[in-house]
């Protein structure tokens, strides 16, 4: 069952980085002293056309940050690029000092929900325990130790109850939360979500925040697409304006500005929006 379900889930875009990150050892204790994701003049090409271009970007240790910027901007770009999923043309990503290839195993990533496919017979449980395998030995089999960290981590974002449950025959919002248990599931210390609350129920968005708090508090860092402008001062501490290149970044209270919501969104944002967000403030 477990195994059917891997070779489903690697239909899905950015799942094949998680059978890659399998056989990586996590970074060592004395490595996490190092930025988390360093980003470097990093640029990406879809045909001719830059998706993002010369981005430089260093996401600071123990923070909760947003990718924001408008559709079509590179943020999801920006993201699978540094986990190698896509090809770069130019630049260089550091995790914790090393390249993504000598790091993977400390770094879990939560796909788009739409760019998965669903349609694969997978218990709830199977797809979390996928996040234990590059704490295993290759080809050892899952045991109760497993079961046992695989349903803590269901408890944890409030899915134990749908543990024998196919995958497919969730909710969106249930979904999102298995991804993101099966990303607990893998002890990271750096956690890159891409849009982890789109299109999801008030009740699950209030659940995946209380976890990824949980993790900030840990001294995890957390990095997030995120789409909900209305949203970003209540829930994160850091910020990276992007739109093909990087416009801004730092901490919310400082960058989170008028100005550079206009340089990034320009005149898609209305001015009665920012007036709102003001307001929101205040």
């Amino acid at each position: 069952m477990i195994q059917a379900g891997v070779r489903a889930l690697r239909r899905g875009a950015g799942l094949l980085w998680l059978a890659r990150a399998r056989s990586q050892p996590s970074t060592g204790a004395g490595a996490l002293d190092a930025c988390p994701l360093a980003i470097s003049g990093l640029s990406v090409s879809y045909g001719e056309k830059p998706a993002i271009f010369s981005v430089d970007v260093e996401f600071p240790s123990g923070s909760l940050i947003a990718i924001v910027g408008p559709n079509g901007a590179g943020k999801s770009t920006l993201l699978k690029a540094a986990l190698g999923i896509i090809p770069k043309l130019s630049g260089r990503v550091e995790v914790f000092g090393k390249s993504i290839d000598d790091a993977r195993g400390n770094v879990a990533y939560v796909p788009q929900r739409a760019s998965v496919d669903w349609d694969f017979p997978a218990r709830v449980i199977d797809v979390v325990m996928m996040g234990l395998y590059r704490t295993m030995a290759l080809f050892a089999l899952f045991g109760s130790a497993e079961r046992q960290r695989a349903m803590a981590c269901l408890e944890r974002v409030g899915m134990a109850d749908f543990a024998d449950r196919q995958i497919g025959q969730l909710s969106g919002g249930q979904q999102q939360r298995v991804f993101l248990a099966r990303a607990l599931a893998q002890d990271a210390d750096l956690y890159l979500l891409d849009e982890p609350l789109a299109g999801v129920d008030a009740a699950t968005e209030r659940a995946i925040m209380d976890v990824l708090k949980g993790l900030r508090e840990e001294g995890r860092t957390v990095v997030c697409v995120h789409h909900d402008l209305a949203t970003v001062r209540d829930y994160f501490d850091q910020i990276v304006f992007v739109n093909v290149r990087k416009i801004a970044s730092g901490p919310v209270e400082d960058v989170f500005t008028d100005e550079n919501l206009q340089k990034t969104y320009g005149g898609r944002l209305a001015a009665t929006h920012i007036d709102k967000l003001r307001v929101a403030a205040e």
